[in-house]
């Protein structure tokens, strides 16, 4: 007899009306497992930028350094007298003259 009685307890979960009952309580289950999903298809997503921002970052951080050494390079004097003597330009040996305007008092 008790067995029949586990039985028909459980039969009464399984019929129409208690089914209906529960479907607002399976479709909240059911948006909450679509949340979930996109979460982590989200960070998946954030991970793979900032993965690529990072390497993005590390090859501007090689170009600066290359182009900040060039210029280093580029601007002692030696290398600018080289640089100005095809121009018909050359570097002074002498002290530059001081003009002065002799109509001040």
């Amino acid at each position: 007899m008790e067995n029949k009685k586990k039985v028909v307890k459980w039969k009464r979960f399984l019929n129409y009306g208690s089914i209906v009952k529960q479907i607002p309580f399976f479709l909240f289950l059911s948006a909450l497992a679509v949340i979930y999903i996109y979460n982590g298809h989200n960070a998946d997503k954030t991970i793979r930028r900032i993965g690529k921002a990072t390497s993005e970052l590390k090859d501007l951080q090689g170009e600066y350094k290359s182009v900040t050494g060039d210029v280093l390079l580029r601007s002692r004097q030696s290398e600018m007298v080289e640089t100005v003597k095809p121009l018909g330009l050359v570097e002074l040996t002498e002290e530059p003259i001081i003009l002065v305007d002799s109509t001040e008092d």
